[in-house]
This record gives C-alpha cells, sequence and structure tokens, in this order.
C-alpha cells in the first residue's frame, strides 16, 4: 500500500519519524532515544541516537574488531530496510541512501536524496 504523505512538513516528520523507528525496532528490538527529521529540497536527513544493545557491549569487550564489522554490517542492512519501506509506503523515487554510525556515541546520521521529479 502506498501513502501519499502528508502537506503538513511536521506530520510528514512524524511519518517519517515513525518508518525509521520501525526499522530500528525490527532490527534490534528496539527504538531510537533521540530522533530529529529534516526536510531541504529533495533531502531528508534523519538526526537519531540508537541504544547500545547488551550484546553490542559484550562483543566491544571480547572482540572490538568483530564488533565494528557488526556494526558496519547493521548499517548496510538499516540503509536497505529504511529504503525498502520508504520505497512501499511512499510514492518517492530513492536515489540514495547515506548513512554514518559512530559506535562509540551511539549517533547515527542517515540521509535520503530523493530524485528530483520528487521535489
Amino acid at each position: 500500500m502506498i501513502v501519499i504523505l502528508p502537506i503538513n512538513a511536521n506530520e510528514t516528520k512524524k511519518l517519517l519519524s515513525h518508518m525509521y523507528n520501525e526499522v530500528s525496532k525490527e532490527l534490534f528490538g528496539f527504538g531510537t532515544t533521540l530522533l530529529k527529521v529534516t526536510v531541504e529540497q529533495n533531502v531528508i536527513t534523519f538526526q537519531a541516537k540508537h541504544r547500545r544493545a547488551p550484546r553490542s557491549e559484550a562483543l566491544e569487550g571480547e572482540v572490538p574488531s568483530l564488533k565494528q564489522e557488526v556494526d558496519f554490517h547493521m548499517s548496510l542492512l538499516y540503509k536497505k530496510k529504511l529504503k525498502q519501506k520508504l520505497e512501499t509506503q511512499t510514492n518517492w523515487d530513492i536515489e540514495a541512501v547515506l548513512r554514518d554510525y559512530d559506535s562509540a556515541t551511539q549517533l547515527a546520521f542517515t540521509n535520503i536524496v530523493l530524485k528530483e521529479k520528487n521535489i
């Protein structure tokens, strides 16, 4: 089902936040502790603070290189799942999903670049 996002910017941001947190809950079992969404021209930016998973802490203490590799692959999976969710629930054509995650602070910045015709 395709959802046409409301014209109201605040409602759109709420729906985008909900979608972002749904992906977080699906992958990690819980949502973010802080989430800010901005929309500027054809770029949507999610600024999020994620919660540290207990097994992530255990890996960090025992095998830091494995924890870093897991974080990298989970970030790739996050991008894939978020893109799928946005494409199936909106009428947008997504050009790129860019994400940077810092495991030390649990901060993530995710940019969704829409194709120009979506503007």
